[in-house]
């Protein structure tokens, strides 16, 4: 049996005018995890969710985001940025060198609120169910026009995802970085 190396730049990538990503280890390799490198633009935000069945591992390269894991204090349904938890832990902007692990049923969510694309690595188990779920959203932002809210909601259902704020994809506003 043998590895693989993959080197920068390579894997097989799907690009859609809201996500760059790259598949760099698959299930089709033999991992029992998939290892993606996704480009973040400015502007989105997957929304806070959890999964039912996956656990994540992201690692930010360049660029910065937003990110939380945690159980929120209250779910508010318009955005997760003001969001605690019940030990005081709050939503934190993560820079090159950021580690966030997120176990499984844990509600999680990232944005790049910031005027640069962040570049980010992530590690999802178990393999190869986050690689379609991946494939068939890069469909729907693939389609004309914004992404179709219901397709995402549809999707995700039929992945094991809990969405509890929407996704969304818009420029930042002036100043939205020093937030």
């Amino acid at each position: 049996m043998n590895g693989i190396v993959v080197g920068p730049g390579g894997g097989r990538k799907i690009i859609t005018p809201a996500q760059e990503i790259t598949f760099k280890v698959t299930g089709a390799d033999g991992s029992s995890a998939s290892v993606f490198e996704v480009v973040v633009p400015p502007g989105f935000d997957v929304g806070a969710h959890k999964h039912h069945n996956s656990q994540e591992m992201f690692c930010v390269l360049e660029g910065e985001l937003d990110i939380f894991a945690f159980e929120p204090e209250r779910y508010i349904a318009d955005g997760w940025t003001d969001w605690k938890s019940t030990s005081g832990d709050r939503p934190a902007r993560a820079t090159p060198g950021s580690i966030a692990f997120v176990p499984t049923g844990c509600p999680h969510g990232f944005a790049n609120r910031t005027d640069a694309p962040a570049r980010v690595l992530f590690t999802v188990s178990p393999s190869p169910h986050h690689e379609v779920y991946f494939e068939k959203l890069a469909e729907i932002f693939a389609a004309p026009g914004p992404p179709d809210p219901e397709a995402i909601e549809r999707l995700r259902h039929d992945y094991d995802i809990t969405q509890f704020t929407p996704l969304r994809h818009d420029r930042p506003q002036p100043g939205a970085a020093d937030r």
